[in-house]
């Protein structure tokens, strides 16, 4: 039997009709029938789902196996089925909600056959819904974590190498109730051959359903913390300390535990701020760093460092303040080395947060203008006067032969 290209495993719950388009999206592959096949799961839908699979695999000309099991909570069942079924040189999961552009998998195949990389990821669009922007800025045939932006689309929706989802036993996290694909994702990154982006061409269409009932919007803040706390701990099993390790921990601070502390924890009681703080506490005593801090705009580490003192009073004085759009002020240090953003507590003793915490360390924002800090400024232009005066003086001496010639 022929080794197809590319396993799409289709993982559905309650999927109707959004996956009729689903299938059809694969059938319109311009890679062919020939060159991949289907394994769709039905985890337990009551809305004709399981039926429809069994239709589209007896008629389609995509080789197509289906499976039907009891409900399993969550969509890492369903895919690690899936997986443990494909037979294909790459995997592809595709959501039963969502669609292929129709040259998706003949680009990807094609790109990952190319450049030799273990994950490729295709350009993403929302339909009805939002969708990660900051990665599709040029195609590449290989870029990593730390020289992209990559990191910030960690969802499943993408092409993987299956030798090495073999080689490392990468599996889907079934304990975690969300976020099982950006642990997954997140390792396959890390230790894989390298990673291709696609921009040129809209390979993958994110649906929201009309209905509401799509599963990121569904879950607890216990839910969340547990993710946090599973990603955090990849990350310094995967990466030695030191600057990458650091780097690295942006992402679930920033996309994360940030989310958790945010406008909404001014409409919260303060048994579930307590408990939040509870939470967090052992994640920013085991994970949160200078080295963290510094990568991180002043307003977002302010947040931040008022979780890791376990402060919701200075939290909320913060939060407030941010709602009502005020500005802080801009402080210079004696020396002209540094700016602070003076927003609430900066420099009040009563509230133990040293001046690092409002220093600007990074491109910042300040009413509406970017800012930075004075070192990296004068670095830039210190740069600029020593190119000028490179070209001054090539241009003296391209002139100079010239008038001797």
């Amino acid at each position: 039997m022929q080794i197809p290209d590319v396993t799409v495993i289709v993982g559905a719950y309650e999927a109707m009709p959004y996956l009729v388009r689903c299938l059809e999206s694969v059938e319109s592959q311009t890679i062919g029938a020939d060159r991949i096949e289907i394994v769709a799961v039905d985890d337990g839908s009551t809305d004709g789902t399981g039926e429809y699979l069994e239709d589209f695999a007896a008629r389609s000309a995509v080789p197509t196996r289906v499976v039907r099991q009891t409900n399993s909570g969550g969509p890492s069942g369903p895919r690690n089925v899936g997986l443990g079924m494909a037979r294909g040189r790459y995997v592809f999961f595709l959501d039963a909600d969502d669609y292929f552009g129709d040259e998706a998998l003949e680009r990807m195949v094609a790109t990952a056959d190319r450049a030799g990389t273990d994950v490729v990821l295709g350009k993403v669009v929302g339909v009805n819904r939002g969708a990660p922007q900051s990665m599709w800025n040029a195609t590449k045939d290989r870029v990593d974590v730390y020289n992209s932006k990559v990191i910030y689309t960690l969802s499943a929706q993408k092409l993987f190498r299956r030798e090495l989802l073999e080689r490392l036993a990468l599996r889907f996290d079934e304990d975690l109730r969300t976020g099982e694909d950006a642990l997954f994702t997140l390792e396959a990154y890390l230790r894989g051959a390298g990673i291709s982006v696609i921009s040129d061409y809209v390979c993958y269409y994110l649906v929201g359903r009309d209905d509401g009932k799509h599963v990121t919007k569904s879950g607890t803040y216990e839910w969340r913390f547990d993710s946090m706390r599973a990603m955090m701990e990849l990350i310094h099993r995967l990466e030695p300390a030191g600057p990458k390790r650091d780097f690295l921990m942006v992402r679930p601070f920033t996309v994360g535990m940030l989310q958790q502390f945010g406008p909404r924890v001014l409409k919260e009681s303060p048994e579930v701020r307590r408990h939040k703080l509870e939470l967090a506490a052992p994640l920013m005593d085991a994970y949160w760093n200078d080295g963290v801090a510094g990568r991180i705009k002043v307003a977002e580490r302010l947040r931040l460092a008022c979780v890791a003192k376990g402060r919701a009073d200075l939290l909320v004085d913060h939060l407030e303040f941010l709602r009502a759009k005020t500005v802080p002020d801009v402080i210079r240090s004696r020396r002209g080395d540094k700016l602070y953003l003076a927003y609430p507590h900066f420099r009040d003793r009563s509230a133990g947060l040293p001046d690092s915490v409002f220093e600007v360390t990074v491109p910042d924002w300040h009413g509406g203008k970017r800012i930075e800090q004075p070192a990296a400024v004068a670095r830039r232009a210190s740069l600029s006067r020593r190119v000028a005066r490179r070209m001054r003086r090539d241009v003296r001496r391209l002139t100079s032969r010239l008038s001797a010639g």
